[in-house]
C-alpha cells in the first residue's frame, strides 16, 4: 500500500523559496500521477500542482503558475515541488496524494501524508 511522507517546509520570508519532498514507501511511486495540495487556517484544502507518473506532464493552479515546478525521481521514489517567489498567501501546510491522472489533477485516490508546515512572513 502506498504511503507519501512530506517534508522541506520551515519558516521563510517573501521572495524566498523552499523545495518541499514527498516520498513514497510501500508501493514504488511508477505508476502514480502524484498531487501537491495546501490547506491554509479556516480555508478548504486545494490543488496545488500535479505531475503524471511518467513526469512529462504537469499542471499548476493559475496563482502558482511560473513559480512553482512539480518533478519526480522514481529512481528515488520521491515527488519534488520547488517554490520560488514565495508570498504570504502561499502560508499553508502542503499535502501529496496519489491523484486519478494528470487530467483529474485534484481526484484523490489514495491517503494522504502527514503534511508540511510552510510559512511565509517577514
Amino acid at each position: 500500500q502506498l504511503q507519501l511522507v512530506e517534508s522541506g517546509g520551515g519558516l521563510v520570508q517573501p521572495g524566498g523559496s523552499l523545495r518541499l519532498s514527498c516520498a513514497a514507501s510501500g508501493s514504488t511511486l511508477d505508476y502514480y500521477a502524484i498531487g501537491w495540495f495546501r490547506q491554509a487556517p479556516g480555508k478548504e484544502r486545494e490543488g496545488v500542482s500535479c505531475i503524471s507518473s511518467s513526469g512529462r506532464s504537469t499542471n499548476y493552479r493559475d496563482s502558482v503558475k511560473g513559480r512553482f515546478t512539480i518533478s519526480r525521481d522514481n529512481a528515488k521514489n520521491t515527488v519534488y515541488l520547488q517554490m520560488n517567489s514565495l508570498k504570504p498567501e502561499d502560508t499553508a501546510v502542503y499535502y501529496c496524494a496519489p491523484v486519478s491522472g494528470i487530467s483529474a489533477c485534484w481526484a484523490v485516490i489514495g491517503s494522504w501524508g502527514q503534511g508540511t508546515q510552510v510559512t511565509v512572513s517577514s
